[in-house]
This record gives C-alpha cells, structure tokens and sequence, in this order.
C-alpha cells in the first residue's frame, strides 16, 4: 500500500521534530511562493527572511552545503527585488513577464549539467551521500530557476517543477514524507504559477 501506516507513522515523527525555527520557514517559504506566482514583489523581502531562517537552521543542523546555497539565494533574492524595482521605472505596476532567450536557456541548461556532474562527483567521491547526483540536481537547477525568476522569466517555472518533482522523489525515497507531501504541494503551486504568469504575459501584449 502506498500510504500504509509506516507513511502516516514518519510523517506524524517529522511533523513531532519540527521546531519553531523550521515552522517559520515553511510558512515564509509557501508565502513567497504565493506571493510569486502573484507577481507581488513582496515575495522578495519574504524570500529574504526566509533564506535567513534557512540559513540558520541549517547552520544549526550542520548542514553546511544546504547553507552555503541558500547564501547564493540571498544573493539572487536581493538581485530579484532590485530588478523588480528598477523594472517599475517602466511606467509599469510590475515588471512584465518576459519569455528568456535561447541563449539563456542554453547557458541554463548546460551550467546545470554540468554543475551536476561536477557537484554529484565531489559528493559521490568524498562524502557519504545517498543520493549525490540526485541531490546536486536539485541545487543546480534551483540556481537556473533562481536567475530565471529574478529576471522574471516565464521559463523559471520548468526549472522549479523539475526541481519539485525531483525532490518528491527524493525525499520519499528517503522516507521523509512530510517534505515529500510539501514538495508535491510546490508542484501544484508552480503549475499554478506557470499558468498565471502565461496569462499575464498574454495580457501585456494584448495591452502593449
């Protein structure tokens, strides 16, 4: 059975660990991404205090990949609320979403890989990661999707379903079944988000 008591039971024992730090960066991590699919900008000082949380939860958990990445997000959150900004001057409400060059998408495209198989290697030579090319593919794709977002283009969305499925999986595999449950939620919102950006681009140019 699928969703046997064993998955009730790891879920009810994830759900006991949290703590109040971790709660925090649920609720400020699916707020920024209603506030995203929104096109609100402030899902970028959200985005900021949530990479705040995460960075002390996991410096606190030892984490020090997960910490040194989600640096780079405040980096990319900080150019998103920037570029959001300056993007106003426009005569705008909001900067328009944009569809990404061929030349974007390349570069995104082949720095993931090749993040990955750089990443996925050190993990798999020189720690004991479960899942270290899996787990590379999340960060490396997060940080396309990251630079996609900021520049508010429609195709950040492909690169977050891609990261949200792949991290389902893993987080299933390894019997972490509340963040698999949230993961599968993040998949829902980024179709969502797709869709709503897709409509307010059409409605942009029907205007412009």
């Amino acid at each position: 059975m699928l969703l046997g008591n064993e998955f009730w039971t790891n879920l009810l024992e994830n759900l006991a660990l949290i703590d109040g730090w971790e709660v925090l960066g649920l609720v400020t991590g699916v707020l920024t991404v209603l506030l995203l699919i929104r096109e609100n900008i402030w899902n970028w000082p959200v985005a900021i205090a949530y990479t705040l949380v995460s960075l002390y939860v996991f410096w606190k958990s030892q984490l020090y990949a997960d910490f040194g990445l989600h640096i780079i997000y405040l980096a990319l959150n900080s150019y998103g609320w920037y570029f959001w900004i300056v993007g106003r001057g426009n005569g705008k409400d909001t900067v328009p979403v944009t569809l990404a060059s061929k030349t974007q998408l390349l570069i995104g495209i082949i720095g993931s890989f090749a993040g990955i198989a750089v990443l996925g290697y050190g993990l798999n030579r020189y720690t004991d990661a479960a899942l270290p090319f899996w787990d590379s593919a999340t960060t490396c794709f997060s940080l396309a999707a990251m630079w996609l977002t900021a520049r508010k283009e429609l195709e950040s969305w492909y690169f977050w379903l891609l990261v949200n499925v792949i991290a389902t999986g893993i987080y299933y595999y390894k019997d972490l079944y509340f963040y698999a449950i949230l993961y599968f939620v993040y998949i829902l919102l980024a179709l969502s988000g797709f869709k709503t950006w897709q409509n307010s681009r059409k409605a942009y140019l029907a205007e412009n």
